[in-house]
Formats: structure tokens, C-alpha cells, sequence
């Protein structure tokens, strides 16, 4: 096996538990602004929100609307989609996409064995995290789920300019830390984002898998938990 010195990891879905989290703030704002009086079930809201946050974030990724229009978009979006009309929509949309964007870094759910992996793996080698979130967001995050100490620096595709899996922030990644790239490994639950991106690039890769997704690529490692990066390394 390689000798390696510097591992990278993707944060969101990875360590930190999106979907848990994510949920749990969206039931949040479904009640603080009394959508149960337009929309019958809170889980109709949510899952119209992620068909509409996921088109704007490939528009974001792609150049075409900015970081602001993001986070009060797709909520303004998804009201119109209910019928939710009213001349303070705008700013009903805006006011959400920031309550979503304060409370959902504030959650802590993470996936089993994140502690554990870390801890040991911090003893043995540098550890980054490499994210295409915002690192307003991301910062939050890893604070309240006492993660800082894990790492040696937070990379963010708002620092680049351009998020992965485009090679040029793979690039960043490691010319930030001096960091060589026989001596570097992603870790991450992207095929494409995390894996593809890599590989790209001449990184070695680990595909978190953990609901076991069927695929045809050959990452250098898979695993299905965090635990079983300490038989990798």
C-alpha cells in the first residue's frame, strides 16, 4: 500500500449526516411559517424543495446564478410551486433561506464511527477537508459537532471559484498544503463529485458507500463505513 501523508475528506454525506440534518431544519421552517395551511404533509414541502435545490445547485456550479440567488431561490420556488402568492413572498423566501442556512449547520447527526475514524486517523496523518458547501456554513458545522479538531484546514469551492469534481480545485487542494499527489487520497459518498473528480486528477480515492449503491467504477478503495478506514490505513 502507499505510504500516504495527506487525506482529504469530503464533508456533507460523508462525515456529517445532510439528509438527518437537512430534514430536521426543513420540518423546522415547515412550522415556523405555518405551511401546514397550504401544504398538507410536511414531507410534500421537503421533497419539493430537494428537487428544486438540486437544479440550483447545478446552476450554481455551472456559473449561472450566484451564491445569494441560491439560498433564497429555492425557496421561493418551492412556495410558488403551493400557490403561496402574497406580496411579502420575496421576502418570505429570502427570510427562510437564511434560517435554513443559520440552523442547519447547528444539528450534529453524524455518521456512525465519525469520531472514532478521525481521532485515530488524526494521530497518523494530515486530514482537510475538501467541500463544495459554504464555508460560513461548513465552519458552523464542524464547530458544533466538535470536528475542528480533527483538521488541519477547511477547503471550500468558494475559495477556488469553482467546485469538484472540476480538476482545478482538486489542484488547490493540494498545492495549499504542499501536499504531493502520491502521498494524497479523497475520501468521500460522491461517485462523481468526490471519486470521478479524483481520479481525475491522478488522486487515489476511497468511495464512501454506506447504502451499498450498485456502480461500474473501480475506486481505489470502497467502503460501506467510517470505521473501516482504519483497516486501509
Amino acid at each position: 500500500m502507499k505510504e500516504y501523508k495527506h487525506l482529504y475528506f469530503d464533508l456533507d454525506r460523508t462525515i456529517w449526516d445532510f439528509e438527518a440534518n437537512s430534514h430536521e431544519t426543513l420540518v423546522d421552517i415547515f412550522y415556523k411559517y405555518d405551511l401546514q395551511k397550504n401544504i398538507e404533509k410536511e414531507d410534500v414541502f421537503i421533497n419539493t424543495y430537494k428537487a428544486h435545490n438540486k437544479k440550483l445547485w447545478d446552476d450554481y456550479g455551472l456559473g449561472k446564478i450566484t451564491k445569494k440567488e441560491l439560498i433564497t431561490k429555492r425557496f421561493l420556488v418551492t412556495l410558488e410551486d403551493f400557490d403561496i402568492s402574497n406580496d411579502s413572498i420575496h421576502d418570505m423566501a429570502k427570510q427562510m433561506g437564511i434560517d435554513y442556512i443559520t440552523i442547519s449547520p447547528t444539528k450534529t447527526k453524524l455518521f456512525p464511527y465519525s469520531h472514532e475514524a478521525l481521532s485515530y486517523l488524526k494521530e497518523r496523518y494530515k486530514l482537510y477537508v475538501l467541500t463544495n458547501g459554504f464555508r460560513q456554513v461548513q465552519t458552523t458545522k464542524l464547530k458544533n459537532c466538535n470536528l475542528e479538531k480533527y483538521f488541519t484546514k477547511l477547503i471550500c469551492s468558494e475559495d477556488v471559484g469553482t467546485q469538484k469534481p472540476k480538476p482545478e480545485i482538486f489542484r488547490y487542494a493540494l498545492k495549499t498544503v504542499n501536499a504531493k499527489k502520491s502521498e494524497s487520497i479523497m475520501i468521500g459518498d460522491d461517485l462523481n463529485v468526490d471519486i470521478i473528480g479524483a481520479k481525475k486528477v491522478g488522486l487515489d480515492q476511497v468511495y464512501f458507500n454506506p447504502h451499498k449503491k450498485s456502480h461500474d467504477e473501480k475506486p481505489t478503495y470502497e467502503i460501506k463505513s467510517l470505521i473501516d478506514l482504519l483497516e486501509i490505513f
